[in-house]
């Protein structure tokens, strides 16, 4: 096997390949040199960690982001949330739901690990949950919640953890965690728009199936936790969203249904069929080409110039939905959410279906080659972004969400 491989080598250097191991490790040294000089500056240089966060790589390993993430999220990691003196699965209304989502989130855990180890971080996982959901009476628990939790818990520890997704479910998590599923609507009515900015034979394609966007529901409420095997990839995408603006997920969603046009477009035009397709995830997505690629669609369409057609999408949105009758098919399919898509069916009416969907006058859109081209390696595209992460306030939902 090595006699094979040695000749592989020297094949391809024989015919012009040159091996590029060197230059890799020197690049990932650097990275690591500019996070901990970011790291260690006084004050903390968090626009420099996250644009290493967005970035070819992310923040590399597991014990970088136990130190970046904090910084991310404004949290201090030295001041630990406190433990309630309440007996809070006795108390707790979720208990049960978060019982039964953690003891299915098996596949979340290290393939070997032990057993014992595994019980004993599912034991802290509710414990979390619990906990946070205790000090924050205005959260309501969604299935899928704890596939962003157990993230959190694997790569940092309990404790901080819990100080992590306190401030994440207060913030970028908060218009999933409504007793309502009106914000989250809003969030999935972004997605047409932006296809439609890219690619509008895709776009008309999906709205003459009537596929909506509910393919796309656990996606976003995970953070993609929930439909990706392997956890490097999902740690990856968490550096990119922790850095960027909440919305970043959305546009996340948007490239992967871009990347796949031509398997959508070969599709029987109807919702099952479209909806099928988009709702099992490729396992082998090009994930640094599809955030390089996210990240420059949300400096060329940024939410706040996508905000009037997405509230337009909603109309489409509840066609779609109100047409699907094997809905409890789609909830089969994707975990996620039960809780929230109870919540969604209670808002649709057969009255709200309309027959016709009108779409805009098309026009010939330079904008498509510039923004799905591979030329974009976030750049200017990645300061555009850090920038509209560091203005965002809490504020920004009392605007986007009236």
């Amino acid at each position: 096997m090595r006699h094979q491989a040695r000749l592989i080598f020297v094949f391809l250097v024989e015919t012009g390949f040159s091996p590029c191991w060197s230059d890799f490790n020197a690049k990932r040294k650097k990275k690591v040199a500019e996070i901990h000089q970011a790291l260690n500056s006084d004050p903390t240089d968090v626009a420099a960690l996250r644009r290493m966060a967005i970035s070819e790589g992310g923040l590399l390993t597991d014990e970088i982001r136990r130190k970046v993430w904090p910084k991310l999220l404004n949290v201090n990691a030295n001041d630990p949330p406190p433990i309630s003196g309440k007996n809070l699965r006795q108390m707790s209304k979720d208990y049960q739901q978060v019982l039964l989502d953690v003891r299915r989130s098996l596949r979340r855990f290290p393939p070997g690990m032990p057993e014992e180890q595994r019980e004993g971080l599912q034991e802290e996982l509710i414990d979390i949950i619990l906990l946070i959901l205790e000090r924050n009476p205005q959260l309501h628990y969604y299935q899928g919640y704890h596939d962003i939790v157990v993230t959190f818990l694997l790569v940092v520890g309990e404790r901080l953890a819990t100080s992590l997704v306190e401030k994440l479910s207060t913030h970028h998590l908060r218009d999933f965690m409504d007793p309502t599923m009106d914000n989250t609507k809003h969030i999935l009515n972004y997605l047409m728009p932006i296809i439609d900015q890219v690619n509008p034979e895709l776009h008309d394609f999906m709205q003459s199936a009537e596929v909506g966007t509910i393919f796309a529901l656990s996606w976003l409420i995970t953070w993609f936790g929930h439909v990706l095997s392997d956890f490097r990839h999902v740690v990856r995408l968490y550096d990119f969203f922790l850095a960027c603006h909440p919305l970043m997920p959305i546009y996340f969603a948007a490239v992967i249904v871009l990347y796949r046009e031509q398997e959508v477009l070969d599709c029987d035009c109807d919702m099952a069929s479209v909806h099928h397709l988009l709702s099992q995830i490729p396992q082998d997505l090009p994930y640094e080409t599809l955030i390089s690629r996210a990240g420059d669609l949300f400096v060329q369409f940024p939410p706040s110039e996508l905000a009037r057609e997405a509230a337009a999408q909603q109309q489409a949105e509840r066609t779609a939905a109100s047409t699907f009758k094997d809905f409890e098919l789609a909830s089969a399919q994707q975990r996620p959410d039960m809780v929230l898509r109870q919540r969604f069916r209670g808002l649709l009416r057969p009255e709200d279906r309309t027959k016709d969907v009108l779409t805009k006058p098309r026009t010939n859109r330079f904008v498509k080659l510039a923004v799905m081209g591979l030329t974009v390696a976030l750049g200017a595209a990645a300061l555009a972004v850090v920038k509209s992460a560091l203005e965002w306030a809490p504020k920004f939902q009392l605007q986007l969400f009236p």
